[in-house]
This record gives structure tokens, sequence and C-alpha cells, in this order.
């Protein structure tokens, strides 16, 4: 009996050891679907309500000019007008920081700077203001620098500035312009004064760095696809040192259109003399969704990778509604910077150490192969509003057109009677491998003018085969509550690790604050069925005698989605991308696509490549012209 009694001990130890792993292990798998492997731009943060136009009863969520910094390797995020900023450990999950101090306005193009175990923080100004530290900034806490910077002289700022300290010479500097009058300044600090500018006399501290010029820069024109004669603005001053060179970026032409995008001049001292790099622009996203990808800052990641962020314009309820995006960046083999902003608002892999991939192509690499899997696809939506304003479309359709200015807007926002929420169901026409949705909301004749306990986001995402039976696949009622103005989900697959497929997929509503709700893309990612387009024939690319522009046409590629134009200063640096869709695109035509974005005297090289919901094409041949 006693040696019975042990087995039996045994037995139950080694089946509740059992139970016990089991149990682990799905709470390991629960809390790794409720981690995002990927993102998708524009950034998935809390975008706070704005009060900029208060006075005009316009009330909207907003971000602009984002600095990430990498600050004792977590993430810290400001962004203009926002209140406080963001801390995350991964890029993806950024929770909402309030700090103990503010001052005396809420910052406006902030600069940020993490030195050692502090971070410097400096707000836009043409008056005195202090710089803030903080060595524990994940707290909220924030501690006086100095008092004031001295005041330059008028309409000189510092606006939009940026701290740079260099390592190897334990020097400071800021640089700094926001203007399509003034040039971007520089200037020294003085660290053994608290980072004063250095020298007796503030006025003749600073000194010019570079003016745009538009004349001889394409991508420098102001206005849609830089069609307006309108004097562009500078703005958004970046400084990166790498391989003993200083990279001094800026922001052109303006924000309120969809080619605002980032340069750079390159000198051998913070300071220069600067020689425009002819490469530019280093980061431009002109076609897709989230359009613009300018004024922001460059940084690396805890795996030593680069990353360049910037501003994408919405636009609808005010020429300054804006939201946030982030783009792999680098340095090739030449020391030519660059940014990747190919398929750039479709989901990408978040790193998980130093990239491999080949000089300027990270995108191979990081990028899911997600496709868009709606576009223009019928949508249904349970309600409409009615009785809108005359220049308001707010269909169901317009959720599936990828322009963030026209949407949606529900009937009403949350029943009363406890039914199931508002609804926008897409068919996509076939079945699809289902990997994640993007829902982004638009404020429709909001009335929230504080980001209070109640401004949050819930709903529901529901896959099915037969537009009849839907299972819920994704719910963020069980997440804690958070404001999703670009609410991204990737969707858990099913048991084996086999994608959710589907035919039709539903967002079902369950709250937001206010009294509209308005989505202006409803957005879902994965991949078909089928095969991937065939590789695009036929270009042609013709030069102005305005150098700044060139004529491009190429042959209609069935099945294709959509196409992104690809183009550089030699074969194998083509790193710049313009995407359009099947609709958009200028092939086959009599009036090819003019591209307005190159640099007098620079020769460049093109190709084009095609996709669809299964793929991307192979890149066509590469033609150059001079």
């Amino acid at each position: 009996m006693k040696e019975l009694r042990l087995r039996l001990t045994k037995v139950d130890y080694m089946l509740s050891r059992f139970f016990l792993c089991i149990c682990l292990c799905f709470c390991y798998l629960a809390e790794a679907q409720s981690l995002k492997r990927t993102y998708c731009n524009p950034m998935d943060i809390s975008y706070r309500y704005n009060f900029e136009q208060l006075n005009e009863k316009i009330s909207y969520r907003s971000g602009a000019d984002p600095v990430i910094i990498n600050h004792k390797n977590e993430y810290y995020l400001f962004v203009t007008i926002q209140g406080g900023w963001w801390h995350s450990k991964d890029l993806s999950n950024w929770r909402y920081v309030v700090p103990d101090k503010w001052p005396m306005e809420d910052m406006c193009a902030p600069a940020a700077l993490s030195v050692r175990d502090t971070l410097y923080l400096f707000q836009s100004t043409f008056e005195q203001r202090p710089i803030f530290i903080s060595t524990e900034p994940e707290k909220g806490k924030l501690q006086f620098y100095n008092r004031w910077l001295p005041r330059l002289p008028k309409d000189i700022g510092p606006w939009d500035p940026a701290l740079f300290h260099d390592d190897d010479t334990d020097k400071w500097y800021m640089y700094w312009g926001s203007s399509n009058v003034y040039p971007i300044f520089g200037a020294e600090l003085d660290k053994s004064r608290n980072l004063t500018y250095a020298g007796n006399n503030p006025a003749e501290a600073y000194k010019a760095m570079f003016w745009l010029d538009p004349y001889n820069h394409g991508w420098e024109r102001f206005g849609p696809n830089h069609s307006d004669p309108f004097k562009p603005f500078t703005e958004g001053a970046w400084m990166t040192k790498h391989n003993n060179k200083y990279y001094l970026q800026y922001g052109a032409p303006g924000t309120e259109y969809n080619v605002y995008g980032n340069g750079t001049y390159v000198g051998k001292t913070p300071l220069g003399p600067w020689e425009y790099a002819p490469y530019n622009p280093i980061a431009y996203k002109p076609g897709g969704f989230a359009t613009g990808c300018g004024h922001g800052n460059t940084f690396q990641d805890i795996h030593g990778n680069y990353w360049n962020t910037g501003t994408t314009w919405i636009g609808y309820n005010w020429g300054m509604e804006r939201r946030i995006v982030m783009n792999p960046a680098g340095f090739d083999k030449d020391d030519q910077m660059y940014v990747d902003t190919r398929f750039g608002d479709y989901p990408h892999h978040l790193p998980t150490k130093k990239w491999s991939g080949l000089d300027g192509q990270r995108s191979d690499e990081l990028f899911t192969g997600w496709m868009l899997l709606n576009y223009r696809k019928p949508v249904v939506a349970s309600s409409t509003l009615a009785n809108t304003l005359p220049k308001d479309t707010v269909t169901a359709d317009r959720v599936a057109d990828e322009n963030p200015r026209t949407f949606w807007v529900a009937g009403q926002n949350n029943r009363s009677d406890g039914s199931s929420g508002e609804t926008l169901t897409t068919d996509l026409g076939a079945e699809h491998d289902i990997r994640a949705v993007q829902v982004n909301y638009i404020d429709y004749k909001q009335t929230i003018f504080d980001s209070d306990s109640t401004v949050y986001t819930q709903f529901k995402i529901l896959t099915s085969l037969d537009g009849k039976t839907f299972d819920v696949v994704a719910d963020l009622t069980k997440e804690p509550k958070k404001d999703h103005t670009c609410a991204y989900v990737e969707i858990p697959a099913r048991a084996g690790g086999k994608p959710v497929r589907a035919r039709y997929v539903r967002y079902e509503h369950v709250y937001v604050a206010g009294p509209t709700l308005a989505i202006n893309a409803f957005r879902v990612f994965g991949n078909g069925l089928g095969k991937a387009p065939a590789t695009p024939t036929g270009l042609t690319v013709k030069r102005h005698k305005d150098q700044r522009n060139a004529d491009i046409s190429w042959g209609k590629v069935p099945n294709a989605t959509g196409y992104n134009i690809r183009w550089g200063i030699a074969p194998d640096k083509l790193y710049q991308t313009y995407q359009f869709f099947h609709d958009q695109a200028h092939h086959e035509s009599s009036k090819p696509f003019e591209l307005r974005a190159l640099n007098v005297g620079v020769p460049y090289y093109f190709a084009v490549e095609a996709f669809n919901e299964s793929g991307v094409s192979g890149v066509s041949e590469v033609v150059g012209v001079k």
C-alpha cells in the first residue's frame, strides 16, 4: 500500500506539472498574441484633441513634428501640442505620460535629445524659454536645466528647434527654422553656461546654414505634386552624425500637401559649410493613404537600426490636421542617406536585431508582404448619417478609397437599446488570408476639446466565408481603454499557425467619444490566393527642358491593383517610391505621369513594379535619363 501511495503521489505530481505547463503555454500564447509583432503607418498612438482652433469651434485629434528619442534603451515620442509625451519599450505599444510640470504653454515642435543619463527638452519659441531635463521621463519628471535662453532678434526664433551633442568633441549645438523667408539657422551652445548661446552677444551667436532653392530642387516646390507657385517653407531641422560627416536635415516644402518630405545637406563640421545632397529628398512619400513624411527626426533603435519620423497630412477639419509616421532609414556603402517609404503605410515587421538587408532596400527585409485587400471593394454600412453639408460625402465606400479626406459617418454613434453597434462590412470578392486590419478615425462635427478618460476606442473585427456566419477575430473591449485614432490590429492565426481565411471582413462598433462616429479608412491586409502580377514592360522616361520634371509611362499589367515608380541616382540606388493605384496610374496614355521632384543637373534611373492582393511583381528594366 505504501508503494502504491508513492506511485500515485508521483503520478499526481507529474499530472500537476503537465497541466501547469499547459496553462503556462496558454498564458504565454495569450500574452504573445496581445503583443504586436508588426506596425503600420500612421502610427497607432492616442493622438490628443487639439486646442489650436478652439476659437473657431473646430475639434479634432492631431499630431505633428515628431521626435523619437532612444533614451536608456527605451523610446520617447514628443509631438506638437499634446500636453505630454509617449513612452514605449518596443516602438509599437505607446503609453501616454503626463509631466509633473510644463512650460509656460504647451510645446510646439519640441526639440529632444538624450545624452548619457539625461533627456533634454526644449520648445519652439520666439521668446525666452527654458531648457528642461529629466532622468526619469517615464515618470513624467521634469526639471529646469536653465531658466531661459536669451532672446534672439525679432522673427528669428528659435522655432522648430533641434538639439545636437557631438560625442567626439563634447560640444553642443542648436538648429532651427520655420519660414518661407528665413533659412535654417544654427548656433553653438555653451555647456559651461547651461547651454546658452556661445559668445557674449546672442544676436551674433547664430548664422544661416542654407535656404531652399526650388528653382533647382524640384521637390522643394510647394503645392500638390509641386504644382503651386507659392513660396515654399523650410522647417524641422535635425542633425545626424555618421562616419565623421554631419547630415543637417530639413522638411520642405510645406505640411499641407502630399509631397511633404525631408532633405539633407552634408558637411564636415557641425556648422558647415554645407553641400546639397544630389539624391534629395531622403524621405518622400507622395502616394498611397498616408502621404507626406516631412518634419521629423532620425534616431537609432536599441539594435542600432536607423529610423526617420515624419508628419502625414489629413487636412479635413483644418490644414494642420495631421498624423505621425516612422520609416526605416540608413546610410549605404557610399554614405548616402536614405529613408525607405516603399509600401510605407502597409504592415511592416518590428525589428528584433540589426537589419541585414541590402543598402537602401530595408523594405525587402521588414515588409511583411501583407497586401491591401479591399481597395475600392464593396462596403456596406449599417446606417449612414443624413442631411450632411453639401461638401461632404459620407457614404460607406469612402472607407476603401485610400483618401484620408473622404469618410463614412454612421447614422448614430452608440446605440441606446444595447444592441450591436454600427457596422461596416467589406466584400473582398474572393477568399483571402487575413493578417491585419487598420481602422482610421476622423473627427466630424466633433465637440470634444479635452482628451480625458472618456476618450477611448473600442470595436470588434469579424470575418466570414459566406457573408452570413461571422466569427470574432479581434476584440478591443478585452484590452485596456485607449484612444486608437489609427487603430492597427493584427489578426491572430488559427490553430496550427494558419491565418484566418475569409471573404467578408466586418467592423462592429462599440465606442468612441463624442456625438459622431466617422471613419476615413477601413483597411484590410493579408494575401490573396492567386498570383502576383507580371513585371511591367514598356517603361519610358522623358526628361523635360526644365530638368525638375520628367514624363513617365509604362504598359498596363493585367490584374494589377497598382504600381510603384522607383527612382534614384544610380541603378542600384532606387530609393525613392511613388505609389499609384490602377485607376490613378498614367500608363498607355497620351498623357503620361509627370514627376516633378527631380534636381537640376543630376542624372536619374527609373524602374516600375506592379502589385495586387497576392503580392508584388519583379522590378522592370531600369531606364536612365540625363
